[in-house]
């Protein structure tokens, strides 16, 4: 939470969006230096926006080596531009960024048997400029548009600051759970959660953005155990325009009907 949001409308700006997604790069992070070079990054960003009070445990934190968390990093002409850490939340496994502040309301839909994507550590490289910057928000939250077909949640989390919400609800339909908190320490900014449901909402997410769309083995290659694809690239090329061709459309509808 606590990213720079840029408003943006669907149709010339998702043909800018998709131009810009060719020179994209994900990288699953993994290994210490990469995770050193996410820290950098994180400690750029929030300072940039007085975000948090900044020390090691802020910057790396043990959400992210649970097992359920999946950092990235986005590279942008080969350049890291931002990051964010996807959380699959499960009744079983109920660690996630936006528990720490909103524990109460998520585990109600945990108890309630759904399976969940939350997205947090969010953070973007305030030096890009341009549309490049403007892009930016949309390319990095990609992994959690696929993390959400990925894993077949329910629902998909937001923390994020009050003034941003009206991003996350134009996108993807989200609904207000919570639409202020005080932070608690944990940030320098008060907190609102939104949820937004998955199945019903997708196929018209990505007719309006189909950079979001994407094709299973780049999914599989995100998000699957290493020993399920021991030999998965160090980085791993967008598929969203191979999946808007119509080859992933039938899948998608009939996953998200």
């Amino acid at each position: 939470m606590g990213e720079t949001i840029h408003q943006a409308e669907p149709g010339r700006f998702s043909e800018k969006l998709m131009q810009l997604l060719d020179r994209v790069e994900y990288r699953r992070v993994e290994t210490g230096e990469d995770m050193e070079d996410i820290a950098r990054l994180r400690y750029k960003s929030y300072k940039s926006v007085n975000l948090m009070e900044l020390t090691g445990s802020t910057l790396i934190d043990d959400l992210d080596f649970d097992s359920h968390a999946y950092v990235f990093g986005i590279y942008l002409d080969e350049s890291l531009v931002s990051t964010v850490r996807v959380h699959h939340v499960t009744p079983e496994h109920r660690a996630s960024t936006s528990g720490l502040i909103f524990g109460s309301e998520i585990d109600a839909f945990l108890d309630a048997g759904m399976v969940l994507v939350d997205p947090g550590r969010l953070a973007v490289d305030p030096d890009v400029i341009g549309d490049d910057m403007r892009a930016l928000p949309y390319l990095t939250l990609r992994p959690v548009a696929m993390a959400c077909e990925y894993f077949s949640a329910d629902r998909c989390l937001t923390a994020c600051r009050p003034r941003h919400t009206a991003f996350y609800k134009r996108i993807f339909a989200s609904e207000t759970v919570v639409a202020k908190r005080e932070n608690l320490g944990v940030y320098n900014a008060d907190g609102a959660l939104l949820v937004a449901q998955v199945r019903g909402q997708r196929p018209s997410i990505l007719d309006r953005y189909p950079i979001f769309d994407s094709e299973p083995f780049e999914r599989r290659m995100m998000f699957a155990d290493r020993s399920e694809v021991p030999f998965a690239p160090l980085t791993i090329l967008p598929t969203a325009r191979m999946a808007q061709t119509g080859y992933g459309r039938s899948y998608r509808t009939s996953v998200f009907r």
